[in-house]
């Protein structure tokens, strides 16, 4: 070996490719990420790896992944045209965040209710138009960092994996369809969350606590920005959430655009991302 090489061993992957995903099969879920806008836009993938896994090397093993030829040949990313096609490209640099992952119930929503944000039957109150035409509180408390309720949740909780895929759902793709009954948000939530993440009970105490790290994710070629999309925006992501005990890593994307609006839309879309 010549001097200077590494002495440690790369991370290699392989897709699995048998592997479902409870909310892309759910057919109420895929009809409400239809209505968000999101569906046809949105998918997850696994795959396995082959050398124990470390927080502390983060980035090495999003490096290792972004480079590995199983991963450039199927990860799925949403093209120019909006359709879907393979990664496919030389990635030469990547950022790697690693997103906080404690919650294992949604009781972090609870004060939407407390503060009026959501009526007791669960109805997003509306905004007065004067104000803020065609917007609801819940999206003010999302969005707008110096509304009166924005605090109702924590700047901590705001970090949380949990409540960015809240955030993620309520705002949607570029054609959605708000709700006006916050459970579909919450319960969707609570769907794609326990879908992707892996949890473990402690023998001693019996808790139920989460042993996946979640790290949001982007990758450059020799011209910039390529994962998950050429262009930046909030709704636009990719998460590995990755299991050390399995050494299983799930890809949650979703690149922002208009997502399908049709049933034969959504069939379309399915046999693409399954070619």
């Amino acid at each position: 070996m010549a001097a200077g090489d590494s002495l440690e061993q790369k991370f290699t992957f392989n897709l699995i490719y048998c592997k479902t995903f409870s909310f892309l099969q759910d057919r109420n879920t895929t009809e409400l990420l239809m209505k968000w806008s999101m569906l046809g836009r949105i998918t997850a993938q696994a795959f396995t790896f082959d050398q124990p896994f470390h927080p502390y090397k983060s980035h090495e093993f999003v490096s290792d992944f972004f480079k590995d030829p199983c991963v450039l040949s199927n990860l799925k990313v949403v093209g120019a045209a909006g359709l879907w096609k393979n990664l496919g490209r030389k990635v030469t640099n990547v950022t790697v965040e690693t997103v906080p992952c404690t919650k294992i119930s949604v009781d972090m929503f609870d004060p939407l209710y407390s503060c009026g944000i959501v009526r007791p039957t669960g109805h997003i109150t509306q905004c007065f138009h004067e104000y803020y035409a065609d917007f609801d509180e819940l999206r003010k408390m999302l969005m707008i960092e110096d509304s009166e309720n924005y605090e109702i949740i924590s700047r901590e909780d705001r970090q949380e994996f949990l409540f960015r895929l809240f955030k993620h759902l309520c705002l949607g793709g570029e054609l959605c369809q708000y709700e006006d009954i916050v459970t579909h948000y919450i319960e969707t939530t609570r769907l794609i969350y326990k879908d992707i993440l892996s949890v473990q009970k402690d023998p001693e105490t019996k808790e139920i606590k989460i042993v996946s790290t979640v790290l949001k994710v982007t990758a450059y070629d020799d011209s910039g920005l390529c994962y998950p999309s050429e262009t930046e925006d909030d709704q636009t992501f990719a998460y590995l959430i990755v299991d050390p005990f399995k050494r299983n890593v799930n890809v949650l994307y979703h690149s922002y655009g208009i997502g399908v609006v049709t049933d034969t839309d959504r069939d379309m879309s399915h046999t693409e991302l399954v070619q």
